[in-house]
């Protein structure tokens, strides 16, 4: 349930994932759970996009094309997009590998993290003005190909604890006058492909041979699917109304108190 709230509210789910080890002293979640638990959230995902995720599996058919296609149909332009914001992702992800691992130690960087987060998403404010008088049926011509890779590397940050992938990622594109309900739309989609590469490498690391609790395992990626649909709908809502720093009163004291509590354990 945690992880399917805090995978899409801006709020960092990596960033609770420490909190939950580290202050509350809880044990280390198993691999193979925080795989399943990460296609859960995948669900509500394809569901709430479903009409976007098959307009760019369409686009693959309009690559030839490309030249005469790319400001008139969408799925094609966020086929292109979200491959290009993928690279620079998974390149960081790799080539960081270790310097990440590392931060899931320290309360004392995501306490600062979460603050980071805090920010862009009270720059939200200033950066929505860029997208009024937009209009989101041609809203996907907003968003060009290095705008997509920035937010790719937006997204390869937000590997770190505490920083939220999907508050980076439409603070980001904002602050590069996307389109707001595009900004969303784009955030989530490319959401996909960095969930499916991050499962891959955890399942890579799953022993065989081990006793898996299969039900309880697969209760808890649909108690992520039902709760990652609601966070999903209630986070676009925000985007809609230009709300999205509301956040900023949760995630600022929570990391507050998180620099306080590494200072003085």
């Amino acid at each position: 349930m945690i992880q399917g709230l805090t995978e899409f509210l801006p709020v960092s789910s990596s960033g609770h994932l420490v909190i939950g080890q580290l202050v509350l002293k809880l044990a280390d979640a198993s691999i193979l759970l925080d795989a399943i638990l990460h296609v859960g959230t995948m669900v509500p995902v394809v569901w709430l996009y479903r009409r976007e995720v098959l307009e760019t599996l369409a686009g693959f058919g309009k690559l030839p094309k490309f030249r005469e296609q790319w400001n008139e149909d969408q799925g094609l332009r966020l086929l292109v997009t979200v491959v290009i914001a993928t690279m620079p992702t998974g390149l960081m992800g790799i080539g960081l590998k270790s310097t990440f691992e590392k931060l899931f130690h320290s309360t004392l960087a995501v306490g600062i993290a979460l603050l980071i987060t805090g920010a862009l998403l009270l720059v939200t404010v200033r950066a929505l003005s860029r997208s009024e008088g937009l209009s989101p049926a041609t809203g996907f011509r907003t968003l060009t190909a290095v705008k997509a890779f920035i937010v790719g590397i937006a997204q390869g940050f937000a590997i770190t604890p505490g920083i939220s992938r999907s508050g980076s990622t439409i603070a980001t594109s904002l602050l590069l006058g996307v389109e707001r309900e595009m900004a969303a739309r784009f955030s989530f989609l490319m959401s996909l492909p960095a969930i499916v590469g991050a499962t891959i490498l955890q399942i890579r690391e799953v022993k065989l041979g081990a006793s898996v609790p299969w039900l309880a395992y697969g209760l808890g990626a649909l108690a992520s699917a039902i709760a990652g649909y609601l966070a999903l709908r209630w986070v676009v809502a925000f985007v809609k109304r230009g709300k999205m720093h509301w956040f900023t009163a949760y995630v600022w004291p929570l990391g507050i108190g998180l620099i306080v509590y590494s200072l003085l354990k």
